[in-house]
């Protein structure tokens, strides 16, 4: 297989402002959020996801074999078969990244130029999104995050799949949460942008996007802000990404003569 597929998996311990979450919504949240994702702060209103080596640790289109995938047993539907028998599923964090953005009132999207888009929604549907363990005490989050820095174990080179908590939510199929869609086909990470922004209606001051490739950003040109991942999706990395959000929305309102939010 392809070199890439053999770099380790990432896994740590652990989206608007989270200041007005319902109490409903609230106990619903995973353990472990990054303080920043509950400070009353601004948040973007879209996050945007590239698929390989940012949601799940390998090329789609080139590593998995055959056309058809099927859930492997005993997963719970956290991990898929290709037809010869390797097991695919996501980063370590993703699924509880994924089940508390749309609870944090967070739009969600994919921009993926893999030439397998069939295989790859085929993939999404197939994976299914568990709730994760109830959030931890304000305590507990200052001291996993005191440092901003997130501890990472070493585990499959196919992803450590996670989300299977005990959550009180239902599990969801990881397809269904990308409620501002699905560019995935061939083509500029430019032109997935424009299709969200026209879909969304949402300025590209808003957009948080994450990908494992420096080339794109050339998205920044729009005005979204690029969190550039090495070892895919963690909180660590959602927390990194907000923060320069943030920092580049103050610098942005300064520049206009405006208060910093």
């Amino acid at each position: 297989m392809p070199k890439k597929l053999a770099k380790s998996n990432t896994f740590s311990t652990i989206a608007s402002s989270a200041s007005d979450l319902s109490t409903a919504s609230a106990h619903l949240l995973p353990a472990n959020l990054p303080p920043i994702l509950t400070d009353g702060g601004p948040l973007p209103k879209l996050f945007v996801f590239d698929l390989d080596y940012t949601l799940w640790p390998f090329w789609v289109d080139t590593h998995v074999s055959g056309s058809t995938l099927k859930p492997v047993p005993g997963s719970n539907n956290t991990s898929v078969a290709d037809k010869v028998g390797e097991h695919y599923s996501f980063y370590a964090d993703v699924p509880a990244v994924l089940y508390a953005l749309p609870l944090l009132g967070v739009r969600v999207g994919v921009a993926s130029r893999t030439c397998a888009p069939d295989l790859a929604r085929e993939m999404l549907k197939l994976l299914h999104v568990h709730p994760p363990p109830p959030a931890q005490t304000q305590q507990q989050q200052q001291d996993d995050y005191g440092t901003g820095s997130s501890s990472k174990k070493k585990g499959s080179s196919s992803g450590g799949g996670g989300g299977g908590g005990s959550g009180s939510g239902k599990p969801r199929k990881a397809i269904d949460l990308f409620d501002a869609g699905l560019e995935i086909y061939p083509s500029s990470k430019l032109r997935h942008m424009e299709a969200l922004q026209r879909r969304t209606g949402l300025p590209y001051g808003e957009f948080l996007f994450f990908d494992d490739e420096s080339r794109n950003r050339d998205t920044e040109s729009l005005g979204v802000t690029m969190c550039l991942v090495r070892d895919g999706v963690s909180w660590s990395e959602v927390a990194r990404g907000v923060a320069e959000w943030r920092r580049r929305k103050a610098v942005s309102a300064l520049a206009d003569g405006g208060p910093a939010e």
